[in-house]
């Protein structure tokens, strides 16, 4: 039976890919460092496999893969770094502490569970390692500095791993959503007032599925960015293939 193991996983988008992969028959790991979530978690999932994790602890990843894998013969299908944290405003205006638990969730912890991971993926045939980048990651946004600026390092640490660890057979992907229906979507975000809401944390849970099922093409090309959404998408190829100047333009009037 496959296996996904998902980094913050208990509510929003985690737990709705959680619960996609659950339905076609995948063993399911939900960690989180939000024990009520948790509770809840295993109160309506007993058959799902829970524990506590901060990300920013390697001990922690270890413990949790470790255990984890107990229930799988110590193989691990798919590694959704989807654990992270984001706080709006001006970074002249929001605090140290907000800059600090941005960077130390979304950059390091999305590292160490990279990192702890990896011998269990090499040891499985066939195996993922995703992680959850942003349409911020496009173009840097403004009143989101720090976060955006934290979804670029995804977005090269996902490259750079795929070259990586292509030859140990571990496929590396990113997951590009724009603002998604969770608790962490900031109403008070510039660009949520400009293109609003819309994307569903089950549009991203598919995304994610579909991106550990790669067509021939993907395979082919390597592909590893996958947006969600046709705001992410339109957004993507603006970046692509206008100029800079362009780009930072769109970037400027969605952030207005």
């Amino acid at each position: 039976m496959a296996s996904i193991f998902i980094s913050g996983g208990a509510a929003g988008i985690g737990l709705a890919t959680a619960e996609r992969f659950s339905r076609e028959g995948w063993t399911v790991g939900v960690y989180d460092v939000d024990k009520d979530a948790l509770a809840a978690v295993q109160s309506k999932h007993p058959d799902w496999i829970t524990g506590e994790l901060d990300v920013r602890d390697m001990q922690q990843w270890e413990r949790a893969l470790e255990e984890f894998t107990s229930h799988t013969g110590g193989t691990l299908d798919v590694l959704d770094n989807n654990a992270g944290v984001l706080v709006a405003g001006d970074l002249t205006e929001i605090s140290a502490d907000a800059v600090k638990a941005q960077i130390d969730i979304d950059v390091l912890g999305v590292t160490l569970g990279a990192k702890a991971a990896f011998p269990y993926l090499k040891a499985t045939p066939g195996s993922h390692l995703v992680n959850i980048a942003s349409a911020s990651a496009i173009y840097g946004q403004p009143g989101i500095a720090t976060y955006s600026a934290a979804k670029f390092y995804v977005a090269g640490l996902t490259e750079a791993l795929e070259l990586e660890w292509a030859p140990h057979g571990v496929r590396v992907v990113g997951i590009w959503p724009l603002w998604a229906k969770t608790a962490l979507a900031d109403p008070k975000a510039k660009t949520t007032r400009t293109l609003g809401i819309k994307i569903t944390p089950e549009q991203v849970a598919e995304k994610v599925w579909q991106s550990v099922h790669p067509t021939t093409l993907d395979r082919r090309f390597h592909r590893t960015s996958y947006s969600v959404g046709e705001q992410t998408t339109v957004l993507a190829n603006i970046s692509k293939f206008s100029p800079n100047f362009a780009t930072r333009l769109v970037n400027k009037v969605l952030a207005q």
